[in-house]
C-alpha cells in the first residue's frame, strides 16, 4: 500500500489539492479505506467544506468521504445532520462556525458525511491536540490553499498534494505548476531562537536586527507596504510578513537596493501567492524567503482528468511529473 506507512508514521496529516477536482477526495478516501484495519484509532476533520456529492460549478459527481466504525469525525452541526452513518456524539464545541458548532463523534456504522471544520489555524491547532490527549493516533485533515482560508493545512506534521488536469490542461504548465508548489512547500525554516520570537506574532510587519531583537514597524498589513517601503529596512534587512504575500510585495521589495541578501520571512507556505517568474527574481536579485513552519511532503497524488473532461495518460503524467520532484508520485486509482 504507497505511503500508508507514510502516512501512519505520523500523528496528523493533510490532503490539499492545488485546484478543485483535483482528486483531493479520492486520495483521502484511499487513506481511510487502507488504514481503517490498521489498528489505530483515526481521526477526520475539514478545513472548509468538502465531501460534496455534487460539484456546483461543473455539475459533476463528486466522489463522498467514507468513515469506518470506531473512526472520529469533527464536523459542522448542519452536516452531521445530512450525515448518513450512525455515530455517537463525543463533544460539541462552544464556539461556532458559518454552518453552526463542530461535532466531534465517533462512527457506529460505516457510511458516508460531509466534512467542514475548523474556520482557523488556533482552533484547527486545538483540534489536533484535543485528539492527541484523547489517544487519537491518526488526524487526517481535508487542507485547502487559499487566500480566504482562515485555517492553514501546513499545521498538521505532514502532508499529499494532490494535483492533475483541472490545475491546467496544459502539460508542460501543469508540470511546472506542480513543481513549483513543491518548491514552496519545500521552503526552509528559520531557526529556533527566530521561531520562537516570531510565532505568536498575529498581525502586522516586523524586522529582526543583527543582535535578534525584533521590531514593529506598525503596518497593519502588506496592503500598507508600498506606500512606506522605504521604512521596511528601517533596523535590518530581515522582515517577516505575519500574513500573505504576493508578487506585487516581492517585486516592490527586489526593486529596494537592500534587497540583496534580505532574508523574508514568512508563517508557512501556505501564506505565499506567487508565481515562479516574482519568486525567481526575487531569489536572483539576492533574496531569500523562509517559514516558520516547514512541510513534509509525503507524497503527490494525481488526478489525470479534467472536469471538461480532458484526460492524460496516467502513466505518462505520473512519469514526467516524478522526474520534476522529489517525492513518489501516484494515481490512487491505478493502484493495485
Amino acid at each position: 500500500m504507497p505511503f500508508i506507512q507514510d502516512v501512519l508514521q505520523y500523528s496528523s496529516v493533510s490532503v490539499v489539492g492545488l485546484e478543485k477536482n483535483t482528486g483531493k477526495t479520492e486520495c483521502l478516501n484511499y487513506i481511510l479505506n487502507r488504514v481503517k484495519n490498521s489498528g489505530k484509532r483515526i481521526a477526520v476533520t475539514s478545513i472548509g467544506v468538502d465531501g460534496e456529492d455534487i460539484d456546483r460549478l461543473y455539475n459533476n459527481a463528486k466522489p463522498e468521504i467514507t468513515l469506518f466504525e470506531g473512526m472520529v469525525f469533527i464536523t459542522s452541526e448542519k452536516h452531521y445532520r445530512e450525515k448518513r452513518l450512525t455515530a455517537e456524539i463525543i463533544d460539541v464545541s462552544i464556539r461556532k462556525t458559518a454552518l453552526g458548532k463542530l461535532i466531534t463523534a465517533q462512527v457506529k456504522n460505516s457510511g458516508k458525511i460531509l466534512l467542514s471544520g475548523p474556520s482557523d489555524t488556533k482552533w484547527l491547532q486545538q483540534i489536533l491536540q484535543t485528539m492527541k490527549e484523547q489517544h487519537i493516533d491518526l488526524t487526517l485533515v481535508d487542507g485547502a490553499l487559499s487566500r480566504t482560508s482562515l485555517a492553514s493545512p501546513s499545521i498538521t506534521d505532514a502532508m499529499i498534494l494532490t494535483t492533475g488536469a483541472s490545475l491546467s490542461e496544459n502539460l508542460s504548465k501543469l508540470l511546472k505548476d506542480t513543481s513549483f508548489a513543491c518548491k514552496m512547500i519545500d521552503l526552509e525554516e528559520v531557526e529556533p531562537s527566530t521561531k520562537q520570537k516570531l510565532e505568536q506574532i498575529e498581525k502586522g510587519v516586523w524586522t529582526i536586527n543583527k543582535e535578534g531583537e525584533i521590531h514593529d514597524l506598525n503596518i497593519p498589513s502588506v496592503f500598507g507596504i508600498n506606500n512606506r517601503i522605504g521604512e521596511i529596512f528601517k533596523y535590518s534587512n530581515t522582515v517577516f510578513v505575519s500574513g500573505a504575500i504576493s508578487d506585487n510585495l516581492l517585486n516592490s521589495l527586489r526593486m529596494q537596493p537592500q534587497a540583496k541578501g534580505m532574508t523574508l520571512i514568512i508563517r508557512d507556505f501556505s501564506k505565499a501567492f506567487l508565481s515562479e517568474a516574482s519568486y525567481m527574481a526575487f531569489i536572483n536579485r539576492g533574496g531569500v524567503i523562509k517559514v516558520l513552519r516547514e512541510t513534509k511532503l509525503i507524497a503527490i497524488c494525481i488526478n489525470p482528468v479534467s472536469p471538461s473532461g480532458r484526460r492524460f495518460n496516467s502513466y505518462d503524467l505520473q512519469q514526467e511529473l516524478q522526474k520534476n520532484v522529489k517525492v513518489p508520485v501516484y494515481d490512487v486509482q491505478n493502484i493495485q
